[in-house]
């Protein structure tokens, strides 16, 4: 399951450092207004299908793709992230 997230980063990474700016993941790479602006729409594309019950999981991936392309363009690592909630667990 978690494997297609890691994926997904690796993914964004090969996009992230090719010289083809041809993807829609290099285009939001190379824009961090553009992925800001993606970012907000999807939640709030989520949060409206969450309101409709209907198509949140389709918007959820939306969400998570958005985010982790946003994490990239910030250098901020998710490994980074999820040390940070390891931390904020619960002993």
């Amino acid at each position: 399951m978690f494997k297609t997230l890691e994926e997904l980063i690796a993914v964004i990474r090969q996009r992230r450092d090719s010289s083809t700016g041809e993807s829609y993941t290099n285009k939001l790479l190379n824009n961090k207004k553009l992925s800001v602006e993606k970012v907000k729409e999807e939640i709030a594309e989520l949060i409206d299908a969450i309101g409709k019950n209907s198509n949140k999981v389709h918007e959820a991936a939306d969400v998570l793709y958005h985010l982790m392309v946003l994490l990239e363009v910030n250098d901020i690592k998710i490994e980074d992230v999820m040390d940070e909630l390891k931390k904020r667990q619960k002993k």
